[in-house]
Protein backbone atom coordinates (compact mmCIF):
# COMPACT_ATOMS: atom_id res chain seq x y z
CA UNK A 1 0.00 0.00 0.00
CA UNK A 2 1.09 3.36 -0.48
CA UNK A 3 0.38 6.68 1.06
CA UNK A 4 -0.51 9.37 -1.59
CA UNK A 5 -0.61 12.71 -0.89
CA UNK A 6 -2.51 14.20 -3.64
CA UNK A 7 -5.77 15.96 -3.03
CA UNK A 8 -8.65 14.48 -4.01
CA UNK A 9 -10.60 17.03 -5.93
CA UNK A 10 -13.96 14.89 -7.62
CA UNK A 11 -15.68 12.12 -6.65
CA UNK A 12 -19.02 11.46 -8.17
CA UNK A 13 -20.52 9.22 -5.24
CA UNK A 14 -23.46 10.55 -3.23
CA UNK A 15 -23.43 9.46 -0.32
CA UNK A 16 -26.48 8.64 1.62
CA UNK A 17 -27.15 10.45 5.65
CA UNK A 18 -28.08 9.19 8.60
CA UNK A 19 -30.97 6.91 9.12
CA UNK A 20 -33.81 8.14 12.08
CA UNK A 21 -35.62 5.25 13.59
CA UNK A 22 -39.03 5.65 13.32
CA UNK A 23 -41.62 5.00 15.85
CA UNK A 24 -43.21 1.36 15.75
CA UNK A 25 -46.26 1.16 16.86
CA UNK A 26 -48.61 4.43 15.62
CA UNK A 27 -51.82 2.78 13.98
CA UNK A 28 -53.83 4.54 11.53
CA UNK A 29 -57.16 5.34 12.85
CA UNK A 30 -58.81 6.48 9.43
CA UNK A 31 -57.90 3.14 7.98
CA UNK A 32 -59.13 0.83 10.62
CA UNK A 33 -62.44 3.08 10.90
CA UNK A 34 -63.14 2.60 6.79
CA UNK A 35 -61.37 -0.89 6.38
CA UNK A 36 -63.04 -3.70 7.91
CA UNK A 37 -61.68 -6.76 8.99
CA UNK A 38 -61.02 -9.57 6.69
CA UNK A 39 -62.27 -13.30 7.20
CA UNK A 40 -60.30 -15.07 6.04
CA UNK A 41 -60.57 -18.99 5.22
CA UNK A 42 -57.74 -20.95 6.92
CA UNK A 43 -56.27 -24.51 6.59
CA UNK A 44 -52.70 -24.71 7.18
CA UNK A 45 -52.27 -28.18 7.83
CA UNK A 46 -49.97 -29.89 5.04
CA UNK A 47 -50.78 -30.83 1.98
CA UNK A 48 -51.36 -35.09 2.17
CA UNK A 49 -48.55 -36.23 0.30
CA UNK A 50 -49.16 -40.18 0.97
CA UNK A 51 -52.03 -40.57 -0.78
CA UNK A 52 -52.53 -42.18 -3.90
CA UNK A 53 -52.28 -40.31 -6.96
CA UNK A 54 -55.74 -38.43 -8.50
CA UNK A 55 -57.36 -39.44 -11.84
CA UNK A 56 -58.85 -35.79 -12.12
CA UNK A 57 -58.51 -32.32 -10.36
CA UNK A 58 -61.58 -31.64 -11.08
CA UNK A 59 -62.98 -31.41 -7.68
CA UNK A 60 -60.34 -29.27 -6.66
CA UNK A 61 -60.42 -26.76 -9.44
CA UNK A 62 -64.52 -26.73 -8.83
CA UNK A 63 -63.54 -25.37 -5.24
CA UNK A 64 -61.14 -22.91 -6.09
CA UNK A 65 -61.45 -21.50 -9.52
CA UNK A 66 -64.58 -19.32 -7.95
CA UNK A 67 -62.68 -17.23 -6.03
CA UNK A 68 -60.25 -16.46 -8.48
CA UNK A 69 -60.99 -12.94 -10.73
CA UNK A 70 -60.57 -10.85 -13.83
CA UNK A 71 -59.33 -7.08 -13.19
CA UNK A 72 -59.32 -4.93 -15.84
CA UNK A 73 -57.52 -1.43 -14.99
CA UNK A 74 -57.18 1.93 -16.85
CA UNK A 75 -54.73 4.48 -16.49
CA UNK A 76 -53.88 7.60 -18.09
CA UNK A 77 -50.67 8.38 -19.69
CA UNK A 78 -49.88 11.78 -20.53
CA UNK A 79 -47.17 11.65 -24.08
CA UNK A 80 -46.00 14.68 -26.27
CA UNK A 81 -47.58 14.56 -29.42
CA UNK A 82 -45.37 14.27 -32.48
CA UNK A 83 -44.90 16.80 -34.98
CA UNK A 84 -48.18 16.40 -38.04
CA UNK A 85 -47.44 15.14 -41.08
CA UNK A 86 -50.35 14.26 -43.49
CA UNK A 87 -50.02 10.45 -42.36
CA UNK A 88 -51.04 11.91 -39.05
CA UNK A 89 -54.45 12.61 -40.23
CA UNK A 90 -55.75 9.65 -41.65
CA UNK A 91 -58.74 8.73 -39.82
CA UNK A 92 -57.29 5.15 -39.00
CA UNK A 93 -54.54 6.72 -36.74
CA UNK A 94 -57.19 8.89 -34.93
CA UNK A 95 -59.10 6.07 -34.20
CA UNK A 96 -56.30 4.29 -32.88
CA UNK A 97 -54.49 7.39 -31.27
CA UNK A 98 -56.90 9.50 -30.15
CA UNK A 99 -56.32 12.62 -32.22
CA UNK A 100 -58.84 14.73 -33.75
CA UNK A 101 -59.69 17.77 -35.91
CA UNK A 102 -62.98 18.91 -34.33
CA UNK A 103 -61.90 18.74 -30.69
CA UNK A 104 -58.35 18.76 -28.80
CA UNK A 105 -59.58 14.84 -27.12
CA UNK A 106 -57.87 15.56 -23.99
CA UNK A 107 -54.92 17.39 -25.24
CA UNK A 108 -54.28 20.59 -23.20
CA UNK A 109 -54.37 23.90 -24.24
CA UNK A 110 -51.75 26.69 -25.06
CA UNK A 111 -47.99 26.41 -26.22
CA UNK A 112 -47.59 25.71 -29.98
CA UNK A 113 -46.11 27.34 -32.79
CA UNK A 114 -47.15 29.42 -35.45
CA UNK A 115 -48.82 28.81 -38.37
CA UNK A 116 -51.38 26.59 -37.75
CA UNK A 117 -49.38 23.64 -36.54
CA UNK A 118 -49.82 25.53 -32.74
CA UNK A 119 -51.14 21.69 -32.19
CA UNK A 120 -48.34 20.15 -33.27
CA UNK A 121 -46.64 20.63 -29.93
CA UNK A 122 -49.21 20.34 -27.21
CA UNK A 123 -49.13 17.17 -25.16
CA UNK A 124 -51.97 14.46 -25.58
CA UNK A 125 -53.61 11.99 -23.15
CA UNK A 126 -54.13 8.08 -23.85
CA UNK A 127 -56.03 5.65 -22.24
CA UNK A 128 -53.87 2.23 -21.44
CA UNK A 129 -55.20 -1.01 -20.40
CA UNK A 130 -54.25 -3.63 -18.32
CA UNK A 131 -55.56 -7.68 -17.61
CA UNK A 132 -54.71 -9.57 -15.20
CA UNK A 133 -56.26 -11.41 -12.54
CA UNK A 134 -56.96 -11.31 -8.35
CA UNK A 135 -58.17 -14.26 -5.78
CA UNK A 136 -60.97 -12.99 -3.25
CA UNK A 137 -59.41 -13.89 0.40
CA UNK A 138 -62.28 -12.95 2.19
CA UNK A 139 -65.98 -13.25 1.83
CA UNK A 140 -67.01 -9.86 2.73
CA UNK A 141 -64.88 -8.45 -0.67
CA UNK A 142 -60.82 -8.32 -0.32
CA UNK A 143 -59.09 -9.33 -3.49
CA UNK A 144 -55.32 -9.87 -3.95
CA UNK A 145 -53.40 -9.35 -7.25
CA UNK A 146 -50.28 -8.47 -8.02
CA UNK A 147 -49.17 -4.61 -7.88
CA UNK A 148 -47.85 -4.05 -11.55
CA UNK A 149 -51.76 -5.16 -12.51
CA UNK A 150 -52.83 -1.98 -11.08
CA UNK A 151 -49.98 0.20 -10.96
CA UNK A 152 -51.02 3.77 -11.27
CA UNK A 153 -54.68 2.77 -12.37
CA UNK A 154 -57.30 5.98 -12.55
CA UNK A 155 -59.69 6.63 -9.90
CA UNK A 156 -62.95 4.03 -10.32
CA UNK A 157 -60.07 2.79 -13.33
CA UNK A 158 -60.37 -0.99 -11.71
CA UNK A 159 -62.69 -3.60 -12.49
CA UNK A 160 -63.55 -6.82 -10.83
CA UNK A 161 -65.20 -9.49 -13.04
CA UNK A 162 -66.35 -12.68 -11.20
CA UNK A 163 -65.52 -16.42 -12.53
CA UNK A 164 -68.92 -17.65 -12.72
CA UNK A 165 -71.75 -15.17 -14.25
CA UNK A 166 -69.31 -12.32 -15.23
CA UNK A 167 -71.18 -9.62 -12.83
CA UNK A 168 -68.30 -6.62 -12.85
CA UNK A 169 -67.86 -4.47 -9.15
CA UNK A 170 -65.66 -1.62 -9.17
CA UNK A 171 -62.79 -1.70 -6.77
CA UNK A 172 -61.30 0.88 -4.73
CA UNK A 173 -57.72 0.17 -4.53
CA UNK A 174 -57.08 -0.26 -0.68
CA UNK A 175 -53.25 -0.12 -0.93
CA UNK A 176 -50.32 -1.11 -3.03
CA UNK A 177 -46.78 -2.79 -2.26
CA UNK A 178 -44.28 -1.89 -5.13
CA UNK A 179 -41.60 -4.39 -3.14
CA UNK A 180 -43.18 -7.24 -2.91
CA UNK A 181 -45.69 -6.91 -5.76
CA UNK A 182 -48.34 -7.30 -3.96
CA UNK A 183 -51.53 -4.72 -4.32
CA UNK A 184 -55.38 -5.57 -1.91
CA UNK A 185 -58.45 -4.43 -3.64
CA UNK A 186 -61.59 -4.25 -1.76
CA UNK A 187 -65.48 -4.35 -3.42
CA UNK A 188 -68.91 -3.67 -2.08
CA UNK A 189 -69.92 -7.22 -1.82
CA UNK A 190 -70.75 -10.13 0.53
CA UNK A 191 -71.02 -13.75 1.29
CA UNK A 192 -67.96 -13.92 -1.65
CA UNK A 193 -66.71 -17.22 -2.16
CA UNK A 194 -63.70 -16.98 -0.36
CA UNK A 195 -60.77 -19.26 -1.02
CA UNK A 196 -58.68 -21.12 1.07
CA UNK A 197 -55.35 -20.30 2.56
CA UNK A 198 -52.74 -22.78 3.31
CA UNK A 199 -49.65 -21.96 5.17
CA UNK A 200 -46.82 -21.36 1.93
CA UNK A 201 -43.97 -22.35 4.96
CA UNK A 202 -44.91 -26.14 4.70
CA UNK A 203 -44.48 -26.53 1.12
CA UNK A 204 -41.71 -28.72 -0.06
CA UNK A 205 -39.83 -28.99 -3.65
CA UNK A 206 -42.04 -31.62 -5.62
CA UNK A 207 -45.26 -30.94 -4.54
CA UNK A 208 -48.40 -30.70 -7.14
CA UNK A 209 -49.58 -27.06 -7.96
CA UNK A 210 -52.12 -25.21 -9.93
CA UNK A 211 -51.94 -21.76 -11.69
CA UNK A 212 -55.38 -20.54 -11.96
CA UNK A 213 -55.86 -17.03 -13.91
CA UNK A 214 -57.07 -15.06 -17.10
CA UNK A 215 -53.78 -15.83 -19.58
CA UNK A 216 -54.41 -13.36 -22.97
CA UNK A 217 -57.77 -12.48 -21.82
CA UNK A 218 -58.72 -15.96 -23.12
CA UNK A 219 -60.92 -16.90 -20.09
CA UNK A 220 -59.98 -18.62 -17.03
CA UNK A 221 -57.63 -21.37 -17.75
CA UNK A 222 -55.96 -23.84 -15.11
CA UNK A 223 -52.48 -25.33 -15.82
CA UNK A 224 -50.60 -27.96 -13.70
CA UNK A 225 -46.73 -28.48 -12.63
CA UNK A 226 -45.27 -28.91 -9.48
CA UNK A 227 -42.93 -26.71 -7.06
CA UNK A 228 -39.33 -26.55 -8.30
CA UNK A 229 -37.78 -24.70 -6.00
CA UNK A 230 -38.74 -22.46 -3.31
CA UNK A 231 -37.33 -19.01 -1.78
CA UNK A 232 -35.70 -17.95 -5.02
CA UNK A 233 -34.02 -14.68 -4.20
CA UNK A 234 -32.05 -11.71 -6.35
CA UNK A 235 -33.97 -12.37 -9.40
CA UNK A 236 -34.31 -9.18 -10.13
CA UNK A 237 -37.33 -9.28 -10.68
CA UNK A 238 -38.39 -6.52 -7.69
CA UNK A 239 -35.38 -4.27 -7.98
CA UNK A 240 -34.71 -2.89 -4.18
CA UNK A 241 -37.86 -5.24 -3.31
CA UNK A 242 -38.07 -8.34 -1.08
CA UNK A 243 -38.32 -11.46 -3.30
CA UNK A 244 -38.95 -14.84 -1.33
CA UNK A 245 -40.35 -16.57 -4.87
CA UNK A 246 -41.89 -20.23 -5.40
CA UNK A 247 -40.57 -21.24 -8.21
CA UNK A 248 -43.05 -23.56 -10.48
CA UNK A 249 -42.96 -25.14 -13.85
CA UNK A 250 -47.06 -24.44 -14.18
CA UNK A 251 -47.72 -22.71 -17.23
CA UNK A 252 -47.73 -18.73 -16.19
CA UNK A 253 -48.87 -16.78 -18.87
CA UNK A 254 -49.49 -12.60 -19.36
CA UNK A 255 -52.80 -12.69 -17.41
CA UNK A 256 -52.15 -15.32 -15.01
CA UNK A 257 -50.86 -11.86 -13.15
CA UNK A 258 -52.08 -11.60 -9.60
CA UNK A 259 -53.38 -14.66 -10.40
CA UNK A 260 -54.02 -17.73 -7.55
CA UNK A 261 -51.03 -20.90 -7.15
CA UNK A 262 -52.89 -23.82 -5.46
CA UNK A 263 -51.91 -27.02 -3.75
CA UNK A 264 -52.77 -30.46 -4.65
CA UNK A 265 -55.89 -29.66 -2.48
CA UNK A 266 -57.26 -26.33 -3.77
CA UNK A 267 -56.03 -24.21 -1.08
CA UNK A 268 -54.07 -20.51 -1.77
CA UNK A 269 -50.19 -20.93 -1.61
CA UNK A 270 -49.18 -18.13 -3.84
CA UNK A 271 -49.64 -15.20 -5.82
CA UNK A 272 -48.67 -15.58 -9.56
CA UNK A 273 -46.29 -12.43 -10.34
CA UNK A 274 -43.71 -13.28 -13.05
CA UNK A 275 -42.31 -15.42 -15.64
CA UNK A 276 -38.25 -15.99 -17.14
CA UNK A 277 -39.06 -15.93 -20.79
CA UNK A 278 -37.18 -14.96 -24.10
CA UNK A 279 -40.53 -15.08 -26.11
CA UNK A 280 -42.70 -12.76 -23.66
CA UNK A 281 -44.57 -16.54 -22.91
CA UNK A 282 -44.39 -19.37 -20.83
CA UNK A 283 -41.42 -21.14 -20.79
CA UNK A 284 -41.18 -23.47 -18.02
CA UNK A 285 -40.29 -21.19 -15.47
CA UNK A 286 -42.75 -19.24 -13.47
CA UNK A 287 -42.77 -17.29 -10.15
CA UNK A 288 -45.44 -16.74 -7.17
CA UNK A 289 -45.15 -15.12 -4.31
CA UNK A 290 -46.03 -16.96 -1.19
CA UNK A 291 -49.23 -16.45 0.47
CA UNK A 292 -47.52 -16.20 4.16
CA UNK A 293 -45.80 -13.17 2.65
CA UNK A 294 -48.92 -11.62 1.18
CA UNK A 295 -51.50 -12.03 3.90
CA UNK A 296 -48.20 -10.12 6.38
CA UNK A 297 -48.40 -7.32 3.59
CA UNK A 298 -52.13 -7.51 2.90
CA UNK A 299 -53.03 -7.10 7.09
CA UNK A 300 -50.94 -4.02 6.95
CA UNK A 301 -52.17 -2.11 4.66
CA UNK A 302 -55.13 -2.88 5.76
CA UNK A 303 -54.97 -2.20 9.39
CA UNK A 304 -51.82 0.94 8.91
CA UNK A 305 -52.96 2.24 5.29
CA UNK A 306 -49.21 1.05 4.30
CA UNK A 307 -46.35 -0.94 4.73
CA UNK A 308 -44.39 -0.94 7.80
CA UNK A 309 -41.42 -3.06 8.37
CA UNK A 310 -38.87 -3.92 10.65
CA UNK A 311 -35.76 -2.34 10.98
CA UNK A 312 -32.75 -3.89 13.10
CA UNK A 313 -29.98 -1.09 11.86
CA UNK A 314 -27.19 -3.16 10.99
CA UNK A 315 -24.96 -3.90 7.93
CA UNK A 316 -25.20 -7.42 6.73
CA UNK A 317 -23.63 -9.65 4.29
CA UNK A 318 -23.69 -12.95 3.28
CA UNK A 319 -20.58 -15.22 3.77
CA UNK A 320 -17.99 -16.46 1.59
CA UNK A 321 -15.74 -19.40 1.61
CA UNK A 322 -13.00 -16.72 2.65
CA UNK A 323 -15.00 -14.73 5.35
CA UNK A 324 -16.35 -18.37 6.92
CA UNK A 325 -12.06 -19.21 7.30
CA UNK A 326 -11.38 -15.90 8.28
CA UNK A 327 -13.48 -15.84 11.34
CA UNK A 328 -12.95 -19.67 12.03
CA UNK A 329 -16.59 -20.00 10.84
CA UNK A 330 -17.66 -24.18 10.54
CA UNK A 331 -19.82 -23.02 7.32
CA UNK A 332 -21.59 -20.05 5.39
CA UNK A 333 -24.84 -20.31 7.00
CA UNK A 334 -25.82 -16.98 8.94
CA UNK A 335 -25.43 -13.02 8.24
CA UNK A 336 -22.41 -11.28 8.76
CA UNK A 337 -22.45 -7.82 10.51
CA UNK A 338 -20.47 -5.46 8.76
CA UNK A 339 -21.60 -2.44 11.18
CA UNK A 340 -24.12 -1.44 13.54
CA UNK A 341 -25.83 1.65 13.57
CA UNK A 342 -25.23 3.58 16.33
CA UNK A 343 -28.35 4.22 18.47
CA UNK A 344 -29.77 1.89 16.39
CA UNK A 345 -31.99 -1.20 17.21
CA UNK A 346 -29.22 -3.65 16.48
CA UNK A 347 -26.54 -1.56 18.48
CA UNK A 348 -28.59 -1.03 21.57
CA UNK A 349 -28.94 -4.64 21.95
CA UNK A 350 -25.29 -5.21 21.40
CA UNK A 351 -24.62 -6.43 18.42
CA UNK A 352 -20.94 -5.73 16.69
CA UNK A 353 -19.27 -5.58 13.51
CA UNK A 354 -18.14 -9.32 13.02
CA UNK A 355 -21.33 -11.04 14.86
CA UNK A 356 -22.77 -13.64 12.72
CA UNK A 357 -26.32 -13.82 13.26
CA UNK A 358 -27.46 -17.27 12.81
CA UNK A 359 -31.09 -17.51 14.10
CA UNK A 360 -33.79 -15.15 14.19
CA UNK A 361 -36.98 -16.38 17.70
CA UNK A 362 -35.33 -19.75 16.78
CA UNK A 363 -35.79 -20.20 13.00
CA UNK A 364 -32.39 -20.66 11.46
CA UNK A 365 -30.91 -17.60 8.55
CA UNK A 366 -29.10 -19.16 6.40
CA UNK A 367 -27.96 -15.91 4.57
CA UNK A 368 -27.99 -11.73 4.64
CA UNK A 369 -31.06 -12.36 1.86
CA UNK A 370 -33.10 -14.48 4.49
CA UNK A 371 -32.58 -12.42 7.61
CA UNK A 372 -33.61 -9.53 5.67
CA UNK A 373 -36.99 -10.94 4.43
CA UNK A 374 -37.31 -11.88 8.25
CA UNK A 375 -36.71 -9.07 9.57
CA UNK A 376 -39.04 -6.83 7.04
CA UNK A 377 -42.22 -9.21 7.73
CA UNK A 378 -42.12 -8.20 11.00
CA UNK A 379 -43.77 -5.21 12.66
CA UNK A 380 -41.91 -2.44 14.55
CA UNK A 381 -41.69 -2.82 17.77
CA UNK A 382 -41.70 -6.69 17.54
CA UNK A 383 -39.07 -8.38 20.17
CA UNK A 384 -36.68 -10.54 18.23
CA UNK A 385 -34.06 -12.86 19.99
CA UNK A 386 -31.33 -13.36 18.40
CA UNK A 387 -28.10 -16.14 18.29
CA UNK A 388 -25.04 -14.56 17.23
CA UNK A 389 -21.86 -15.93 16.74
CA UNK A 390 -18.87 -13.50 17.71
CA UNK A 391 -14.94 -14.22 17.62
CA UNK A 392 -13.47 -13.58 20.52
CA UNK A 393 -9.62 -12.54 21.76
CA UNK A 394 -8.73 -16.31 21.15
CA UNK A 395 -9.71 -16.45 17.27
CA UNK A 396 -12.56 -19.12 18.42
CA UNK A 397 -16.19 -17.90 17.67
CA UNK A 398 -18.68 -18.39 21.08
CA UNK A 399 -22.17 -18.27 21.17
CA UNK A 400 -24.49 -15.30 22.54
CA UNK A 401 -28.45 -14.27 22.98
CA UNK A 402 -29.24 -10.84 21.77
CA UNK A 403 -32.79 -9.41 22.12
CA UNK A 404 -33.59 -6.33 20.17
CA UNK A 405 -36.81 -4.06 20.12
CA UNK A 406 -36.92 -3.73 16.18
CA UNK A 407 -37.67 -0.04 15.07
CA UNK A 408 -39.27 0.86 12.02
CA UNK A 409 -37.53 1.00 8.61
CA UNK A 410 -36.68 4.57 7.17
CA UNK A 411 -37.68 5.01 3.50
CA UNK A 412 -34.05 5.53 2.11
CA UNK A 413 -31.77 2.85 1.06
CA UNK A 414 -28.14 1.42 2.21
CA UNK A 415 -24.96 0.79 0.84
CA UNK A 416 -24.84 -0.13 -2.43
CA UNK A 417 -23.23 -3.97 -3.31
CA UNK A 418 -19.70 -4.83 -2.72
CA UNK A 419 -17.65 -7.21 -4.22
CA UNK A 420 -15.58 -10.05 -2.67
CA UNK A 421 -12.49 -12.42 -3.86
CA UNK A 422 -11.72 -15.78 -2.68
CA UNK A 423 -8.32 -15.94 -0.89
CA UNK A 424 -5.27 -17.62 -0.42
CA UNK A 425 -3.27 -19.83 2.52
CA UNK A 426 0.18 -18.01 3.72
CA UNK A 427 0.87 -17.59 6.89
CA UNK A 428 4.18 -15.50 6.48
CA UNK A 429 5.14 -12.00 6.69
CA UNK A 430 3.99 -9.58 3.76
CA UNK A 431 5.00 -6.88 3.00
CA UNK A 432 3.18 -6.13 -0.16
CA UNK A 433 -0.26 -6.78 1.18
CA UNK A 434 -2.92 -4.67 -0.45
CA UNK A 435 -0.28 -3.90 -3.14
CA UNK A 436 -1.99 -1.55 -5.58
CA UNK A 437 -3.48 0.63 -3.09
CA UNK A 438 -2.95 3.79 -2.23
CA UNK A 439 -4.67 6.00 0.29
CA UNK A 440 -4.76 9.56 2.12
CA UNK A 441 -5.96 11.59 5.22
CA UNK A 442 -9.38 11.78 5.49
CA UNK A 443 -9.87 15.61 6.05
CA UNK A 444 -11.84 17.97 6.07
CA UNK A 445 -12.17 18.77 2.22
CA UNK A 446 -12.02 15.50 1.25
CA UNK A 447 -15.41 14.41 3.64
CA UNK A 448 -17.00 17.59 2.19
CA UNK A 449 -16.30 16.28 -1.54
CA UNK A 450 -17.53 12.90 -0.75
CA UNK A 451 -20.29 13.85 2.03
CA UNK A 452 -18.78 11.47 4.96
CA UNK A 453 -20.14 12.20 8.33
CA UNK A 454 -17.76 13.27 10.75
CA UNK A 455 -18.09 10.08 12.71
CA UNK A 456 -15.94 7.87 10.62
CA UNK A 457 -12.75 7.65 11.02
CA UNK A 458 -10.39 6.17 8.55
CA UNK A 459 -8.23 6.42 5.33
CA UNK A 460 -9.63 7.62 2.16
CA UNK A 461 -8.76 5.45 -1.07
CA UNK A 462 -7.33 7.46 -3.59
CA UNK A 463 -6.25 4.83 -6.56
CA UNK A 464 -7.17 0.93 -6.85
CA UNK A 465 -4.90 -0.52 -9.89
CA UNK A 466 -6.93 -1.97 -11.36
CA UNK A 467 -5.15 -5.23 -12.47
CA UNK A 468 -4.71 -5.59 -8.96
CA UNK A 469 -5.84 -8.42 -6.52
CA UNK A 470 -7.42 -5.89 -4.44
CA UNK A 471 -9.31 -4.39 -7.64
CA UNK A 472 -10.72 -7.82 -8.19
CA UNK A 473 -11.63 -8.20 -4.33
CA UNK A 474 -13.68 -4.90 -4.75
CA UNK A 475 -11.34 -2.32 -3.38
CA UNK A 476 -12.56 0.93 -5.28
CA UNK A 477 -11.31 4.59 -4.94
CA UNK A 478 -13.60 6.14 -2.57
CA UNK A 479 -13.98 3.60 -0.17
CA UNK A 480 -12.41 4.46 3.32
CA UNK A 481 -10.81 1.65 5.13
CA UNK A 482 -12.01 1.45 8.51
CA UNK A 483 -10.10 -1.81 10.12
CA UNK A 484 -7.67 -4.13 8.59
CA UNK A 485 -7.63 -7.40 9.95
CA UNK A 486 -10.08 -6.52 12.35
CA UNK A 487 -7.63 -3.85 13.65
CA UNK A 488 -9.17 -0.28 13.55
CA UNK A 489 -7.73 2.44 10.80
CA UNK A 490 -7.08 5.90 12.48
CA UNK A 491 -5.65 7.66 9.55
CA UNK A 492 -3.38 6.71 6.36
CA UNK A 493 -0.04 5.97 8.40
CA UNK A 494 -2.07 3.51 10.27
CA UNK A 495 -3.48 1.75 7.15
CA UNK A 496 -0.30 2.04 6.08
CA UNK A 497 1.27 0.39 8.66
CA UNK A 498 -1.03 -2.35 9.25
CA UNK A 499 -1.06 -3.97 5.55
CA UNK A 500 3.04 -3.94 6.20
CA UNK A 501 2.59 -6.20 8.91
CA UNK A 502 -0.18 -8.45 7.54
CA UNK A 503 0.51 -12.47 8.00
CA UNK A 504 -0.34 -14.42 5.31
CA UNK A 505 -1.39 -13.53 1.70
CA UNK A 506 -5.17 -13.14 2.84
CA UNK A 507 -6.38 -9.29 4.10
CA UNK A 508 -9.61 -8.68 5.85
CA UNK A 509 -10.92 -5.11 5.16
CA UNK A 510 -13.63 -3.05 6.58
CA UNK A 511 -14.50 -0.26 4.54
CA UNK A 512 -17.16 2.25 4.34
CA UNK A 513 -19.26 2.80 1.17
CA UNK A 514 -22.45 4.31 0.13
CA UNK A 515 -23.64 5.36 3.92
CA UNK A 516 -22.89 1.89 5.39
CA UNK A 517 -20.14 -0.61 6.08
CA UNK A 518 -19.34 -3.96 4.01
CA UNK A 519 -16.40 -6.44 4.81
CA UNK A 520 -13.82 -7.69 2.08
CA UNK A 521 -11.75 -10.30 1.66
CA UNK A 522 -8.06 -9.94 -0.75
CA UNK A 523 -6.21 -12.21 -1.72
CA UNK A 524 -2.83 -11.32 -2.61
CA UNK A 525 -1.72 -14.19 -4.63
CA UNK A 526 -1.09 -14.34 -7.50
CA UNK A 527 -3.59 -15.50 -10.41
CA UNK A 528 -6.36 -15.16 -8.40
CA UNK A 529 -9.83 -13.78 -8.57
CA UNK A 530 -13.43 -14.11 -9.16
CA UNK A 531 -16.59 -12.73 -7.19
CA UNK A 532 -19.05 -13.18 -4.53
CA UNK A 533 -22.40 -12.16 -3.25
CA UNK A 534 -23.38 -8.58 -2.50
CA UNK A 535 -23.50 -7.66 0.54
CA UNK A 536 -26.75 -5.83 2.08
CA UNK A 537 -26.99 -2.89 4.19
CA UNK A 538 -29.77 -3.14 6.32
CA UNK A 539 -31.69 -6.10 7.79
CA UNK A 540 -34.97 -5.36 6.90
Amino acid sequence: MRWNSKSLTAFSSALLGGLAVFAATQLSLMARETNPPPRFNLKDTPVNRESAGLTSYAPVIKRAAPSVVNIYSTRTVRMRRMPMNPFFNDPMFRQFFGGGDDDDNGMDQGGGGGGGSGRQNRTMTRKEQSLGSGIIVSANGYILTANHVVDGADPNGVKVAMASGGKEFTARIIGTDPQTDVAVLKINANDLPAITIADSDRLEVGDIVLAIGNPFGVGQTVTMGMVSALGRTSLGIIPEGYENFIQTDAAINPGNSGGALVDAEGRLIGINTAIFSRSGGYQGVGFAVPVNLARSVMERLINFGKVTRGFLGVGIQSITPELAEQFNLAGQEGALVTEAQPDGPGAKAGLQSGDVIREVNGKKVADSQQLRLMISQMAPGTKVILKVLRTEGNGKPTEHTVTATLGSLPNSRGNAPGRLSPGGDNESPNEDALDGVEVNELDANVRRQLNIPSNIRGAIVTNVDPESNSAEAGVRTGDVILEINRQPVRNAQDAVDLSKNVKGKRVLLRVWRNGGSLFLSVDNAKGSGGTAPESENEAK
